[in-house]
């Protein structure tokens, strides 16, 4: 069906016909308009939104002049006739909802059992006991129009015009329906209330057909009037929402990277999308700074305008490089000399490349292939050699080691080993299946998070996380939503509020229009 449903806010039916006249008045005068324009709690109040609202103040006052006029001076034989002369009245009141596909489509289930967004939805205020219309003091109250503007929107670009043209088309359909007219009973009422659109979009200079023609015209296999409301939002409607999180703590690797370890427009698209909504996005990750700022300076969101810059807060070397307002450094763990000296030993024994990460420096003993991978694949900064062990522990602090190997010698040899080696002067973790990672003990990215919630003064209340690794459980179990990504380790999607899908199928930018807003 295609109609906006004239119907009480208690009972949601339709005014019964029965002709009511206007009280008398003493003395003519002309007849005051009352009109609210209102914005939905969660419609965002952005420029766009506040300039429609502002030009609806001007335009219903029009449009239901012109309504009335219409009225007096025509006759019509399938309108509803319980609001009959207006000019008996001293004052008409009428509201106009703005809001998002999600709450129209509350409204439909909870007063029509209809469970989807409309575009429009005309609500009377009349006594449904006595079957008239609400009168005080001479004042007639109308009733309501509530207007999805993200639906709204997409039909206007549908129809290849703007979306303060659509929501005028929209207001005219429903203004109509709360003066009795219904284009379903039948193809004469059909036929009167299209005529009374064009009537009324012509005499007001509003570009468009009217909302019946439109939808008519759109074929009889669609229904653009209405729409199914997905529960991932799709991009061009988020700017209808207010973002549910104020912060969105996001991986790198595995994660906002796919498996080519680059990040695809998709999620550097739904990342600027965050932000522009006020989201403040924060990596915390395993990389360097360098790194990261390396790799998001490619789609552009590096920078002060971007979400990582030297300037900005975050997570980095699994933690243990915290920085907070304006990029200051707010905590730095180093791991123990001893342990760095043993690594460095077995690395050049056993010929297993390592990296030593020093703040912004990767060092190792030796070239190899893998190791320039880190730098050209993982973008981490490009390995400073310095053969001997001694030497390379000199004047520097370590914060972490990595020793790259084949996934299966990492977790047959390398992990079991480490493990035992270090005991409790250090803790073995893994972002990726190649990498064995030895930082201090009791930190993680996790508390790193937590620091740095609160030196922000922000509560986990207010984050959602998205990661995929094991050192991402923490995070995501402080977060009020954790998302793991469907290619994470099975730990990882155990502690995780949801799963979302693959790093290689954009994860991150689907559990920002899913969630995040």
């Amino acid at each position: 069906r295609r109609t906006a449903v004239a119907a009480s806010r208690r009972e949601y039916r339709k005014v019964r016909p029965r002709r009511v006249n206007a009280p008398r008045k003493k003395k003519d005068k002309e007849l005051e308009l009352s009109v609210k324009i209102c914005l939905e709690e969660q419609l965002p109040e952005d420029p766009e939104t506040l300039d429609i609202a502002e030009m609806l103040r001007l335009n219903v006052p029009m449009a239901m002049k012109l309504a009335f006029e219409s009225l007096s001076n025509s006759e019509f034989n399938t309108r509803d006739v319980a609001i009959s002369d207006i000019r008996g009245f001293e004052s008409v009141e009428l509201s106009v909802l703005l809001c998002n596909d999600e709450f129209i489509k509350k409204l439909n289930k909870e007063w029509r059992d209809e469970d989807h967004a409309t575009d429009v939805l005309s609500m009377s205020q009349h006594i449904p006991e006595l079957d008239l219309p609400i009168v005080i003091f001479l004042q007639l109250m109308l009733g309501d129009i509530v207007i999805s503007v993200e639906t709204a929107a997409r039909q206007a670009e549908e129809r290849g015009h703007t979306l303060i043209d659509e929501i005028r088309i929209l207001l005219v359909h429903g203004l109509l329906h709360l003066l009795g007219f219904d284009h379903e009973l039948s193809d004469e009422a059909e036929e009167e209330m299209v005529r009374e659109e064009e009537f009324l979009l012509k005499g007001l200079g509003w570009k468009g057909k009217g909302l019946i023609q439109s939808a008519g015209d759109a074929g009889a296999n669609e229904s653009p009037h209405f729409d199914y409301l997905d529960d991932r939002k799709k991009e061009g409607s988020l700017r209808f929402y207010k973002p549910k999180f104020s912060y969105i703590f996001c991986d790198m690797d595995g994660t906002l990277l796919n498996s080519k370890s680059q990040i695809s427009s998709a999620n550097a698209e739904a990342l600027k999308e965050a932000t522009a909504r006020g989201v403040k996005v924060v990596i915390a990750t395993g990389k360097t700074r360098p790194a990261v700022i390396n790799i998001l300076k490619k789609v552009n969101l590096a920078g002060k305008s971007g979400i990582i810059s030297e300037f900005s807060p975050g997570v980095f070397v699994q933690g243990l490089l915290v920085y907070g307002r304006q990029g200051r450094e707010i905590f730095r763990r180093n791991l123990d000399p001893g342990v760095c000296r043993e690594a460095l030993r077995y690395s050049a024994e056993q010929e297993i490349p390592l990296i030593a990460f020093s703040e912004g420096r990767c060092l190792t003993l030796f070239e190899h292939p893998l190791v320039d991978t880190l730098h050209t694949v993982y973008h981490e900064p490009k390995a400073e050699i310095i053969p001997s062990v001694e030497q390379l522990l000199e004047g520097v602090e370590i914060q972490k080691l990595i020793f790259l190997d084949t996934a299966e010698g990492v977790s047959t040899t390398l992990r079991p080993f480490w493990v035992e080696a270090t005991g409790d002067r250090a803790s073995v973790v893994q972002a990726v299946p190649d990498m064995l990672e030895i930082v201090p003990p009791e930190t993680s990215k996790g508390s790193g998070v937590r620091m740095l919630l609160d030196h922000l003064n922000v509560t986990p209340n207010e984050v959602m996380a998205v990661g995929d690794g094991e050192n991402d459980i923490e995070m995501l179990e402080l977060a009020s939503l954790g998302v793991a990504l469907s290619n994470g380790s099975k730990k990882t999607k155990d502690v995780a509020n949801v799963i979302g899908i693959s790093n290689d199928e954009d994860g991150v930018a689907d559990a920002i229009y899913r969630y995040a807003f």
